[in-house]
C-alpha cells in the first residue's frame, strides 16, 4: 500500500501559501513541497493531494491519503466533485485543480482519511512544517490561475 500525507498553507488566505506531501511505499519515503507568492489554503491542500497523486509511477497498488482539509475529503468521499463537474464547476471555487485532480482519482482511486490538523499526528505535522517552509522560501512560483482570476 501506498501511503500519503498532505497538507497545505497559506498565510493571509489570500497569501504566500505552500503544500507539503509524503509518500511512503514499503521502506521508501520521499518528500515533496512547493510555495506559490498568492493563494489560498484549500488551493494547497488540494494541489497537495495532486502534486502526490502525479509523482506516482505505478497503478493497481492501493493508496491512502492523509489529511487534515475536510474541504478536499468531503468534496471527494462525498460525491461532491461529480455533481460540480456535471455542473462545469460554476460558480464552485477552484474548477482548474478539480478538473487536474478528476483523471487522477479515477486512474488512482486513492481512499482517504481525516487526520486533525495540528494534533501531534507525525506526518502531518511534517507535511505542515513542508508546506510553512515552502510559502516563506525566496523564489515563489506564480498561481497563474489564481491570479488571473482574483483581478
Amino acid at each position: 500500500m501506498i501511503r500519503i500525507y498532505t497538507d497545505g498553507a497559506a498565510q493571509g488566505n489570500p497569501g504566500p501559501g505552500g503544500y507539503g506531501v509524503i509518500l511512503k511505499f514499503k521502506d521508501v519515503v520521499k518528500e515533496l513541497s512547493g510555495g506559490f507568492r498568492l493563494t489560498t489554503n484549500n488551493r494547497m491542500e488540494l494541489l497537495a493531494v495532486i502534486t502526490a497523486l502525479e509523482a506516482l509511477k505505478k497503478e493497481g497498488i492501493p493508496i491512502t491519503i492523509y489529511s487534515d482539509s475536510k474541504y478536499v475529503i468531503d468534496a471527494i468521499e462525498k460525491g461532491w466533485i461529480w455533481n460540480w463537474q456535471k455542473k462545469n464547476f460554476a460558480k464552485k471555487a477552484n474548477p482548474d485543480l478539480w478538473q487536474r485532480y478528476i483523471p487522477l482519482h479515477l486512474k488512482f482511486k486513492p481512499k482517504f482519511v481525516w487526520v486533525k490538523g495540528h494534533a501531534g499526528h507525525e506526518e502531518n505535522e511534517r507535511c505542515d512544517q513542508l508546506a510553512v517552509q515552502a510559502a516563506n522560501a525566496g523564489k515563489l512560483l506564480v498561481d497563474h490561475v489564481y491570479e488571473n482570476t482574483k483581478e
